[in-house]
């Protein structure tokens, strides 16, 4: 079984291997030496090094006291999460599986081999509790996979004990600064060998400043492919909002085919887009529920005690924690699917050979805003179409209707914002708060259906159904809140649309 680890830490160019005095840092009353650790560690990759390309280590190490399998995942700068699983002579498959989108049917083989002399020293307050871990690394680094030779190299690693005040971390590094040590300049001990013996791949360097329409939805599009990307692993760790994170970012890449056919030719992108509406309706599956049993368990936190009969409050837990569980399974199966795999090759190949058309050479700023003008007036129709029906079920579909095309228009406005600046980030901003109340009034219709479902369930067990009409008339109280003030907020958004 995985588990994970926060890494806080700090790297250093080691001069002549010894650690300055940090007595005195930050609260560091007592520096205790444990000795030197020898630890042997063999990093994978597959052989175009996908994985170091997105800042990702995969390791297996020998010695120390975790040794194992441990896969990092960056963070924010000198942070980062380190999944860890038992020693084995292959790669686990709950490791695999957090790297199957970057890697998919590619071999993991060994890159780097380093071994390291670790001469370790404990940090610790007034009452000896642990602050942080000091150690210089004499670490030798031999390359396996392609012409290489070995390096050698000595560097200080200080990481941040469990809990303690990440403030320590400045006083040392002052500390360290004053006897002339420099943070390193690698990102991770691997990165600095594969720069030492050999250099990894090339890679692509900063990419050149989009000058065409076509330059300005390309770069949009690698963003938000690169996102399903990084978030693939938090879904599969059950992490907080990842499933919508990677659900919005299928959903930008489909709104971009359709909101910038001028740019991209339908006909090449209509069978990505048909995959990403699949992905983004099993993503979906996952995402609605929480946000369902999140709005139901927070109505009824808000009903006074009189108005609550029955086991209410566990029955909807049962309910959310029964679906939550099913439908995890079967969106980690998706995940593992081939036709998830082959969607993302298939955005691979798209976007390294897109099928531009010819207004991809126009200049951004008059092709985007035409795009957005489109976009404007299709989503017109459709707000000005569901106002005039009555309230029921045709209204309550059309506005569902609306509230997509109002998610396209705000997505394409967030694409043309390098290109079009202040007018696509009101319109986008505009775009945003209309689609919010039209997501607050199909959420009311969602509740409505689950809480006549409950209720049905609740009657045929013998149950009082008393609350779940209370809720129900609350949430219908707050649809026709949310359609009276449709027009005010449909007229602001409407002024922000060019033309």
């Amino acid at each position: 079984m995985a588990d994970v680890k926060r890494e806080i830490e700090r790297k250093y160019e080691g001069t002549d291997g010894e650690l300055p005095e940090l007595v005195g840092a930050g609260g560091v009353a007592e520096v205790v030496d444990l000795g030197v650790v020898e630890l042997d560690a063999t990093y994978y990759d597959t052989a175009d090094e996908r994985l170091g390309a997105a800042s990702l280590t995969l390791r297996r190490r020998t010695g120390g006291s975790d040794a194992g399998w441990h896969l990092k995942f960056p963070v924010a700068p000198g942070v980062r999460d380190e999944i860890r699983a038992p020693l084995a002579d292959t790669v686990p498959e709950e490791i695999a599986a957090l790297v199957r989108s970057r890697v998919r049917g590619a071999e993991l083989v060994p890159v780097v081999r380093l071994r390291s002399a670790r001469d370790v020293r404990h940090l610790v307050d007034a009452d000896g509790a642990l602050l942080a871990e000091a150690s210089v690394d004499t670490v030798t680094a031999e390359r396996l996979n392609r012409a290489g030779g070995t390096a050698r190299w000595t560097e200080i690693e200080v990481e941040l004990a469990d809990g303690a005040d990440p403030a320590l971390l400045d006083a040392v590094e002052e500390r360290l600064g004053a006897a002339g040590v420099r943070p390193s300049e690698a990102s991770s001990k691997v990165a600095e060998a594969l720069r030492l013996t050999g250099g990894s791949r090339a890679r692509s360097g900063r990419a050149a400043e989009p000058v065409t329409a076509g330059d300005h939805v390309l770069a949009h599009l690698r963003e938000q492919r690169e996102a399903i990307l990084a978030r693939d692993p938090g879904v599969r760790r059950d992490l907080p909002d990842s499933v919508h994170q990677m659900r919005v970012a299928t959903r930008r890449l489909r709104s971009a085919f359709r909101s910038f056919r001028s740019v991209l030719d339908p006909d090449a992108t209509a069978p990505v887009a048909a995959e990403l509406k699949w992905l983004a309706r099993e993503l979906g599956v996952d995402r609605d529920q929480e946000v369902l049993a999140d709005r139901l368990t927070g109505a009824l936190d808000a009903l006074a005690p009189g108005q609550v009969t029955g086991p209410v409050r566990e029955r909807l837990a049962s309910w959310a924690t029964a679906r939550h569980g099913s439908t995890r399974g079967h969106l980690l199966g998706v995940l593992d699917s081939a036709r998830y795999l082959a969607l993302l090759d298939s955005l691979d190949v798209l976007l390294a050979d897109p099928p531009l058309r010819r207004k991809a050479a126009g200049k951004p700023r008059a092709v985007l805003t035409r795009a957005l003008e489109k976009e404007g007036r299709k989503l017109s129709r459709l707000i000005e179409a569901a106002l005039e029906l009555p309230p029921g079920e045709d209204r309550d579909h059309a506005l569902h209707e609306a509230r997509k095309r109002a998610k396209r228009a705000r997505y394409a406005a967030e694409a043309a914002v390098p290109a079009l600046g202040g007018p696509a980030r009101a319109l986008a901003r505009r775009a945003k708060k209309l689609t919010s109340l039209l997501g607050e009034h199909q959420d009311s219709v969602l509740a409505r259906q689950a809480l006549r479902e409950l209720a049905a369930v609740a009657h045929a067990a013998g149950e009082s159904a008393f609350t779940y009409g209370v809720l129900y008339e609350r949430e219908e109280r707050a649809a026709r809140r949310t359609e009276a003030a449709l027009p005010g907020r449909w007229r602001k958004a409407r002024s922000a649309f060019p033309g």
